[in-house]
């Protein structure tokens, strides 16, 4: 009889291999929201498709965020987590979380966003079928707490480069990235719309983005967040179009005159 002792390890190796083929890593930035992230964290965990990782980079926060996720760390091993000892921001901490994935899909949820039961399911199933490099879904608006729905953001059925400029469609926590399609990917290490940044090199190599016309995710629209001082965000959207991208002026004025129009238009469509 041939030997067998080394049959079970190299079965062991195909069976894990082929498993990543279809793992989706989700990487979350987590950053005193000790508040959101279990709801979070549960949304997660309510999915119909399970073969995920939930990697959570806790970013050097103050309150009570890191003992939640450690719970949560025990109870499920598919949930993974980073614990920074100071903030570094969310580029470093989804870099940190992208350093650890093994899955090939990889996945975007922020800490206070919740996703719909069927939401990975459903995009997965649709990018398997379409061959979409980079999916995205449309989504909900919420108020802080969660019980009042303030817009419904609509998508296209696609994007490429110029058409992403122009709107900065894609919702970071309804997005789903095939890696075997797209190589490797990491966050430009920029404080603020790092997430932006991202989808406009993605798509200047000439991917194309598809949208599902369907809302999966609800954003929690926090009046502490970032993304709330619109004056802020626009400042920083030209920085990225003037200075990183280095456009000519009036090219860098087009996008992003094109970029404020439309982002007033989605809000009431």
């Amino acid at each position: 009889m041939a030997d067998q002792s080394n049959i079970k390890p190299i079965v062991r190796i195909i069976r894990n291999t082929i498993s990543m083929r279809h793992l989706v890593s989700i990487i979350t930035p987590s950053f005193n929201c000790g508040k959101y992230i279990g709801t979070t964290i549960e949304s997660v965990r309510n999915q119909t498709f399970t073969d995920w990782e939930l990697i959570i980079v806790d970013d050097g926060s103050t309150d009570n965020s890191a003992e939640i996720i450690r719970h949560y760390t025990k109870s499920d091993d598919r949930i993974k987590a980073l614990f920074f000892p100071s903030n570094q921001g969310a580029a470093a901490a989804r870099n940190a979380g992208l350093l650890i994935s093994k899955g090939r899909y990889i996945a975007f949820l922020d800490s206070d966003d919740v996703w719909l039961p069927n939401k990975l399911g459903v995009q997965l199933e649709f990018m398997k079928t379409s061959g979409a490099p980079i999916s995205f879904t449309e989504y909900e608006v919420y108020d802080e707490d969660m019980l009042n729905c303030q817009h419904h953001i609509k998508v296209p059925i696609q994007i490429d480069y110029p058409g992403y400029l122009k709107t900065t469609i894609i919702g970071m926590s309804t997005a789903i990235i095939d890696t075997d399609k797209t190589g490797t990917i990491s966050f430009y290490d920029i404080r603020t719309r790092q997430d932006t940044y991202l989808w406009i090199t993605l798509l200047k190599k000439g991917f194309i983005a598809y949208g599902i016309h369907e809302p999966f995710t609800k954003y929690r629209n926090r009046k502490d967040s970032i993304s709330a001082n619109k004056l802020k965000a626009a400042q920083q959207v030209w920085h990225l179009y003037y200075d990183l991208e280095m456009m000519s002026f009036f090219k860098a004025v087009y996008f992003f005159l094109n970029y404020g129009m439309n982002s007033v238009k989605k809000r009431f469509a």
